[in-house]
């Protein structure tokens, strides 16, 4: 298992961090999965076996259920070296106050996490949403307090635009605040719309990049092909919408690469998918989940998986998303001087202009 530092910190992650929001299968997280403890258990003992050590919770997933399996299945004693991730933001009662990123909620949210997860601390606290109500001086505050109290060690943020990272930043150095060492976003072949800002600002501050359902919620897996149903039990069939799909032809046009370079390495197509992202640019980790043994297993074998160039760039010609202004504007007359996040976007494009 390789380890990467997680943004500017210190803090090494593996390059595949476990996903819970399977566990529990309360409310509409019931359509991702019903992990309980005993099955739970077995899971996490693969996962660290292979040398992943960042579990990803959140509160809201199955109203704390999740957290509350994995502490059950830790017991309070949490295995040496192990890390713990959760997020806040959603709705955790019926009251005004139960949501969104004020210090009144974070605080109690935080605290409430804690206790599910039968630990002192969180190694990596994240908003899990923009919360627009909220001044963000309030929320970095309450974040920076909740540091050096002890109770949490990092913080990051996940599905923010670019505007609402770089203002958290802003505030966080303005004021002496601790900034976010990562976001946690959705990127994947079939939507790359995090390359226009979110992973050029991961570069450019130091942000380490945590990716949600890589696989597309399942789309990726090589299950779901063109003109075929996928398997009974799959996010898509159980009615989970996220990802949307924008271009079903385009995505089946994926999916057919993902498949024919799969079946030359005699590997799964889940395998080739999780393969390019961890070798796109600002990547620190993949937050993988499954319902079974067998997924995790599979998804696991990708860690050891090196795709040629050839092979990457029939991956990306297929996927490339295209150049919105002020994008296409910038490599037409700004490319004498770029810098290093520009061309995380741009690169290909000046290789190629009819891209």
């Amino acid at each position: 298992m390789e380890y990467r530092l997680l943004g500017r910190s210190g803090l090494k992650v593996s390059v595949l961090t476990m996903g819970t929001m399977t566990m529990g299968g309360k409310g509409p997280f019931a359509k991702v999965g019903n992990v309980g403890v005993d099955e739970a258990r077995r899971q996490i003992d693969q996962v660290l076996d292979a040398g992943v050590n960042l579990l990803d919770t959140a509160d809201i997933y199955s109203t704390g259920a999740s957290e509350e399996i994995i502490g059950e299945v830790l017991g309070g004693k949490r295995p040496k070296g192990v890390l713990i991730a959760s997020k806040a933001r959603f709705p955790m009662g019926e009251g005004p106050n139960d949501r969104g990123l004020s210090r009144h909620h974070l605080v109690r949210a935080c605290e409430a996490s804690l206790k599910r997860l039968r630990t002192d601390v969180i190694d990596l606290y994240q908003v899990h949403e923009w919360d627009g109500q909220t001044p963000l001086d309030e929320t970095m505050e309450a974040l920076d307090t909740l540091v050096r109290q002890g109770k949490i060690r990092y913080v990051g943020c996940s599905n923010y635009s670019g505007w609402h990272v770089m203002k958290a930043m802003e505030i966080a150095r303005r004021d002496g605040r601790v900034p976010f060492v990562s976001q946690q976003i959705h990127y994947t072949l079939q939507a790359r719309e995090a390359e226009y800002e979110l992973v050029p600002i991961s570069l450019d501050q130091g942000l380490g990049i945590l990716v949600w359902s890589p696989l597309a919620g399942g789309l990726l897996s090589g299950k779901h092909r063109r003109d075929q149903e996928g398997p009974a039990g799959t996010r898509q069939l159980a009615g989970w919408t996220e990802p949307p799909i924008r271009d079903e032809a385009r995505l089946w046009d994926i999916v057919d690469v993902l498949v024919s370079i799969a079946d030359g390495r005699g590997v799964s197509a889940a395998q080739v998918a999780l393969a390019w992202l961890l070798g796109r640019p600002g990547v620190t980790s993949l937050v993988i989940g499954g319902r079974t043994e067998q997924q995790f297993a599979d998804n696991l074998a990708a860690a050891d998986l090196k795709l040629t160039e050839e092979e990457r760039k029939r991956l990306d010609d297929v996927s490339r998303p295209p150049l919105l202004y002020p994008y296409w504007h910038q490599r037409n007359t700004a490319a004498d001087r770029l810098g290093p996040a520009d061309l995380a976007l741009l690169r290909p494009f000046l290789d190629d202009p009819a891209g």
